[in-house]
């Protein structure tokens, strides 16, 4: 059933979202040196790793820098990044990811290997689901890079108390999933962005 409702639901948002994608795409392209996608590995469903797709919001190379933004105007975000990550459109090639099998419209959100290291055996639990573009955690941390603005270790930070809230969420959804609690996560991301954004 829940495959059912990714495919409806990512072939659904390809199609309606097709022109959008083409404006961001060319937006992308005029204003910044680099590809118009943003790819990164990230650990999936069974600790079997995947390219996630993304707008390049970023200059590049910028991921040697570090993993994670800081604050709202991180100097590594294009200017158009800036206003694509505000409104999350950055996300929007994920679909993809989900029409390949490789991610849910809901579920955890996929880490790079190098916090998934910090994982515990309990942890570890999140990786039996599929990733998803969305859940608990992404509403929670909505503003997450202004929370770690002006953070001196911004990794120690993030292991040690961003990410075991996010995985405490993870493993909630996970305990208590179904198509209707699954609804109620889209109808709630799209909602913390219009706040967010009002």
């Amino acid at each position: 059933m829940k495959r059912v409702f990714d495919v409806f639901f990512s072939l659904f948002g390809i199609i309606t979202f097709s022109p959008f994608f083409i404006i961001i795409s060319i937006i992308i392209k005029l204003t910044s040196k680099g590809p118009i996608f943003y790819k990164q590995k990230r650990v999936g469903l069974n600790c079997i790793d995947f390219n996630i797709f993304k707008f390049r919001t970023m200059r590049p190379n910028s991921d040697y820098l570090g993993l994670i933004t800081v604050g709202d105007r991180d100097p590594r975000v294009t200017k158009i990044g800036y206003y694509l990550r505000k409104l999350k459109l950055d996300e929007f090639p994920q679909l993809f990811n989900v029409l390949f099998g490789q991610m849910s419209i809901v579920g955890p959100r996929p880490e790079v290997k190098k916090y998934v290291n910090h994982y515990s055996e309990e942890d570890l639990t999140v990786l039996q689901v599929k990733p998803g573009i969305t859940d608990y955690a992404s509403i929670k941390f909505r503003n997450e890079n202004e929370l770690l603005k002006g953070v001196i270790d911004v990794d120690k930070k993030y292991i040690e108390e961003i990410m075991p809230i996010k995985l405490s969420l993870n493993k909630k959804y996970i305990s208590e999933k179904d198509t209707l609690k699954d609804l109620k996560i889209i109808l709630k991301t799209f909602s913390s962005i219009l706040k967010f954004n009002s």
